[in-house]
């Protein structure tokens, strides 16, 4: 080993582990500030779906309130238009609107008004020959427009009550189609405005009802006249007739975020707005911290990376030492937590590392000289020493094993080994260098893997492929040692029933009962107890006869009559199952199958539930027909 090259690389160390900090620390930095980002992004996101399913559900409220009015508009213009001429129309329109006044609802009142603005009728209880609306916009709307269509107007304030109003009006004509003057209903800006207050928007946060024109017709603050009219925004936004708007208003601290929607049925849209500030006030407070966490773990990193470089160096520098003093022994690193040991050709320890102390239970001193196979489990001992004589004879150079070894407590540990041969320079073998590591937790989690493979993991039973491959055993043993092979198939009544009725954690407990009980009642070890899929359970009864399976059979029924589960919707009011069973002698029953020994149960089955449920059905023996290639049954 050139020793200068050593040292030239040890003294770039530390610029190598400094590159890699800053990597870490860049890298870090990287993905919190992008990570950051996407929450800041996700909160404005959130805040976009939020506003939009309020506008849309307050869009919905609106078009529902006016078409109550627009209901009772349209009523009104009809009684007014057919009853023209008759001379008691406008007292029957009165006490319509009188009979009408305690449903109004959401409505504040309904008005008829003839072509000269003075009142007819009304739901207000004030003297009619004091007013005249023939000035207000919508009457003059209506006078000089043909137009018999709803007309939503700006908010005007009321000459019967002084409240401010969103006016809702229809034209009515005369029999000659002349001008008759409008029907009219009101709805008070308040009600909009304190219902919109119910709704958290922030303390900026505004929610509007305008109309298409822009103008306001209700917001969430108490209502302005000189706000209510004039346009909410610089431009008004109808295609699409939804969307998510970013706009700043004069004199406010951030850009607000908002979304429209516009009605189907009426000219208006609903704008909700928060302000992107009070939006992401949570989210600047949280990545505070979660910067000052940050800017603490990348201290911590940056202390851990400097105590490893020294612990690096000190590594690097006594690998140095052992090289330069035995080239031959380079691969053993006393500070490994592996067990490194030196095999001699005798087959004796020369050398074990500290690490048997943790992994063994030995201390090195007292290994020393012992044979290395002495603490090998016998039954893997033939293995460790075929090896041992391959390395020996040249015919590999390294091999690897994996055996049990006895710890100084009597107790065995799985345990990986590579083991090498070494040679001198004139390239005889020396001697054997083993590197050995504990892998007994993975050896069991191994066993677990193996054990989910073929068990159910609900029932605790065996699942469908461990059933298959065990019907496949079991009939060739049958069919061997020319004797009987029964199965029996287990459907659980109405368990569909059972699961929409008490959920499916009550069905998985059911399940799980059921399970309990079909694997105490099959005692033999060679019996297994099998979930064959969803409800339905198998039991394969190796050298069985008809007896015995019905008795096994009969066994289980009864079982579950004692379990008492409660199923309403099963006639029993229990828990009950239905079994079909079958029999097979596969020595004497060449053409048969492990196939048709389950179809042959099945059908059992299905003739116990076709014959009323909760009952033993055992099919005959399994029998080949000639002219078919399913078994026959001899019926039960």
């Amino acid at each position: 080993m050139d020793i200068g090259a050593t040292r030239a690389d040890l003294s770039r160390l530390p610029v190598w582990a400094a590159g890699v900090l800053a990597l870490v620390c860049g890298a870090i930095l990287a993905f919190s500030g992008w990570s950051e980002w996407e929450t800041r992004n996700n909160e404005l996101r959130n805040a976009e779906i939020e506003l939009g399913n309020l506008a849309r559900s307050l869009t919905q409220h609106v078009e529902d309130t006016f078409e109550l009015a627009d209901s009772l508009l349209r009523g009104v213009v009809t009684a007014l238009e057919r009853d023209e001429g008759k001379p008691d129309r406008i007292e029957r329109l009165q006490s319509f609107l009188t009979a009408r006044k305690a449903t109004l609802g959401r409505i504040r009142g309904i008005f008829a008004y003839d072509e000269t603005g003075a009142w007819l009728a009304t739901t207000e209880d004030v003297n009619l020959a004091n007013y005249n609306n023939a000035d207000r916009d919508y009457f003059v709307h209506h006078r000089v427009s043909a137009d018999r269509s709803l007309l939503i107007a700006r908010p005007v304030q009321s000459k019967s009550s002084g409240q401010w109003v969103i006016t809702l009006s229809r034209r009515w004509n005369r029999g000659d189609g002349r001008f008759g003057g409008v029907v009219l209903a009101t709805i008070e800006v308040a009600y909009f405005s304190q219902f919109y207050r119910k709704f958290d928007v922030g303390q900026l946060g505004t929610i509007s009802l305008a109309n298409r024109d822009g103008s306001v017709l209700a917001d969430n603050a108490d209502p302005d006249p000189q706000m209510l009219g004039r346009p909410i925004l610089e431009t008004i936004p109808y295609h699409p007739t939804s969307g998510t708007l970013h706009f700043r208003r004069l004199g406010e601290p951030s850009e607000r975020l908002g979304f429209y929607q516009h009605a189907q049925r009426y000219p208006f849209f609903i704008l909700t707005t928060r302000l992107e500030a009070d939006v992401l006030a949570a989210w600047k407070r949280d990545a505070l911290v979660r910067l000052a966490v940050l800017v603490g773990l990348i201290a911590l990193v940056v202390a851990i990376g400097i105590f490893l470089v020294k612990q690096l160096l000190q590594r690097q520098q006594l690998a140095a030492a052992l090289a330069a003093k035995e080239v031959n022994f380079r691969l053993l690193a006393e500070g490994s937590s592996d067990i490194v040991t030196r095999i001699e050709l005798d087959e004796c320890i020369g050398y074990v590392s500290p690490s048997t102390m943790r992994v063994l239970g030995w201390h090195p001193s007292q290994l020393l000289g012992k044979r290395a196979l002495s603490g090998v489990n016998p039954l893997d001992r033939p293995q460790l020493q075929e090896i041992l004589d391959q390395l020996r004879k040249g015919v590999v150079d390294e091999a690897r094993a994996t055996y049990r070894m006895r710890r100084r407590d009597k107790s065995e540990i799985w345990v990986e080994a590579t083991i090498r041969a070494t040679r001198r320079p004139d390239g005889e073998l020396d001697g054997f260098v083993a590197v050995t590591r504990d892998v007994t937790q993975q050896k069991t989690l191994q066993g677990r893997l193996e054990t989910l493979a073929i068990e159910d993991g609900l029932t605790g039973l065996a699942n469908r492929r461990r059933f298959d491959e065990r019907l496949l055993e079991e009939w060739g043993r049958a069919y061997r040692d020319k004797t009987s092979l029964a199965l029996l198939m287990i459907d659980i009544d109405h368990f569909k029933a059972f699961n929409d009725t008490y959920g499916h954690p009550a069905g998985d407990e059911c399940l799980h009962t059921v399970a309990g009980i079909l694997a105490d009642e099959a005692q033999r070890s060679a019996d297994m107890a099998a979930r064959y899929g969803g409800e339905e359970f198998a039991i394969l009864l190796p050298n069985t006869d008809a007896g015995g399976c019905a008795r096994l059979g009969e066994r289980i029924r009864r079982a579950l009559h004692a379990a008492r589960i409660t199923h309403e919707h099963n006639p029993p009011g229990i828990v009950t199952a239905s079994i079909g069973g079958a029999i097979c002698r596969p020595g004497f029953e060449r053409s048969a199958g492990p196939a048709s020994l389950v179809e042959a149960a099945d059908r059992a089955l299905y003739a116990a539930k076709d014959g009323g449920r909760d009952r033993v059905v055992l099919a005959g023996e399994v029998i080949d027909l000639p002219s078919s290639n399913a078994p026959a049954t001899v019926p039960a």
